[in-house]
């Protein structure tokens, strides 16, 4: 079996002899049914070839549909002009990157439909463009615009320049309404909706499908496809691994299904690590190994944001919807990243967000431990595997020792802002990062213990503070009776008390009591 990673063409992949997930049933209802649509997903989910398809079939490239959906649905198989604009393959790092893009397709077009001197602006070509090709075949136009968010996610810390793009962005999308006489169809996706944009504010009659039921697999592939198409596949990558094909399935599963684009819908697969995982008959992060913008961490260490809070939050469906002008909250940005996704609704609660799989979720908390540590990228796994021996050996003073140097030297993790949170943020992502059975702020009868490990041989219960005695943490301990719990169990028990201080950026000093 040939899979086609990498490959944003359906032409390629149609006559390549690819396999192809067939998704052409729901590309046949979007057409049918509506003109102007708006689709929200995480990068390498399949936005592009959805792009790509739409523009043969709406070009009217009937051969490439045989044996799919599509040739028994449509009947007529008209052809029309299709402006096809896609904006993620540029930097956008000055002002004049945007433009020069822009003018690039528009140029494109113009050799095909004709120019218009009077016609200066990019918003005013691209409007001269769709009625001129209009006029010269007679047909409406076919607008399709992939990844229409780039310019904007790419400055997202570069207010000037930001603000720059969005006005740029504001005028040349608004035409999608002022010639909507001209267009037959028209398909905007992204990673992230901006609700200051004008393509959400003033095209009034635009269908967001992102959180749609119907079209909640229309990008990813779903458990009953998972099975249709690669059942060959999953056998050869449980031989190869050694395991049982329900073992194969099931880590398949926990490792990169878990997508859910509407409350209780069914999980969805990332296509991307599902593909790789196949060719190459390997489990690894495929996905996040392509690159986590930094911006998400800047929004998370910008607005003091508390990490633990990221798992089983809830929050309403506007703020999901839509990313305000300061971004002062960062959730939409990891919710319509890939990051977080729908895990439940309460009627009075809102939509429960939490990580979609193990792949997402442990490749961002590694993906952080540089920012909130003193640590290179490449001397992280080192000093886990430093403190992962020290824990599972019942050796705690050397789990202080190799805290202490990890968090020497970061001189701004404290500089500003709320000091608690960044300390509590950085020794979360490091204890998460651990492994074990790790709980932090585990709720008790008398309060909230800190972090509590647990291994076959011992606990650890362990309360930080800053800027605190580490005697008067070590007691708090005492006091609270956060070793209630663990009277009974065999295991060796250690108390922990911490203090970390805000003038030497790091632990301090720490006590220990033996039980």
């Amino acid at each position: 079996m040939k899979y086609p990673i990498g490959i944003q063409s359906f032409e390629n992949i149609r006559t390549g002899g690819y396999v192809y997930v067939d998704k052409t049933a729901l590309i046949y209802q979007l057409a049918d049914r509506g003109k102007y649509y708006f689709l929200s997903r995480p990068r390498r989910f399949g936005k592009s070839l959805l792009i790509s398809t739409l523009e043969a079939y709406l070009g009217g490239k009937k051969e490439l549909f045989k044996g799919l959906a599509m040739e028994s649905l449509e009947t007529e198989w008209r052809s029309y002009p299709v402006l096809r604009l896609d904006l993620n393959a540029e930097n956008y790092e000055t002002e004049e990157d945007l433009k020069i893009i822009l003018n690039d397709f528009l140029s494109q077009w113009e050799t095909v439909y004709g120019s218009n001197p009077a016609e200066c602006s990019v918003a005013r070509r691209f409007s001269g463009i769709i009625q001129r090709a209009y006029e010269n075949t007679g047909r409406q136009v076919v607008v399709l615009i992939d990844e229409y968010d780039k310019p904007l996610l790419s400055t997202i810390d570069k207010k000037e320049l930001h603000d720059a793009y969005r006005n740029v962005l504001k005028a040349f999308f608004g035409v999608l309404k002022s010639q909507d006489q001209y267009i037959r169809f028209a398909f905007l996706t992204g990673v992230s909706r901006f609700s200051h944009v004008s393509i959400f504010s003033d095209l009034n009659n635009l269908q967001d499908i992102s959180m749609v039921p119907d079209y909640a697999d229309i990008c990813g592939i779903s458990e009953k496809e998972l099975h249709a198409y690669f059942e060959e596949s999953i056998h050869k990558l449980a031989s190869a691994n050694h395991m049982t094909y329900e073992q194969t399935c099931e880590k398949l599963r926990v490792r990169y299904d878990g997508y859910h684009f509407y409350p209780g819908s069914a999980g969805v697969y990332n296509p991307f690590s599902l593909l790789n995982t196949f060719q190459f008959k390997l489990f690894q992060d495929y996905w996040f190994s392509t690159g986590t913008p930094t911006f998400l961490v800047k929004l998370l260490q910008k607005n003091d944001y508390d990490l633990k809070d990221l798992k089983g939050l809830y929050v309403d469906g506007a703020t999901l919807g839509s990313m305000d002008e300061d971004y002062a909250d960062p959730i939409p940005v990891l919710f319509q990243s890939g990051y977080l996704t729908l895990s439940g609704y309460d009627a009075e609660m809102g939509y429960r967000l939490d990580f979609p799989n193990q792949e997402v979720e442990r490749g961002f908390f590694d993906f952080l431990v540089p920012y909130y540590t003193s640590l290179l990228k490449s001397s992280v796994k080192g000093y886990l595997n430093k403190l992962t021996d020290a824990v599972r050996q019942g050796r705690p003073d050397d789990l202080l020792q190799t805290l202490q140097t990890m968090l020497s030297g970061k001189s701004y993790m404290i500089a500003g802002g709320d000091k608690e949170v960044h300390f509590q943020n950085t020794l979360y992502l490091i204890f998460v990062m651990l492994g074990y059975n790790v709980q932090v702020e585990q709720a008790t009868s008398r309060g909230r213990m800190d972090v509590t490990i647990q291994t076959k041989d011992y606990v650890y219960i362990i309360e930080l503070k800053l800027d605190k005695s580490a005697e008067e943490v070590l007691q708090q301990i005492k006091d609270s009776h956060y070793d209630l719990p663990f009277h009974q169990d065999v295991r060796k028990l250690f108390l922990i008390g911490v203090n970390f201080s805000s003038e030497t950026r790091t632990i301090e000093k720490w006590l220990k009591e033996v039980r």
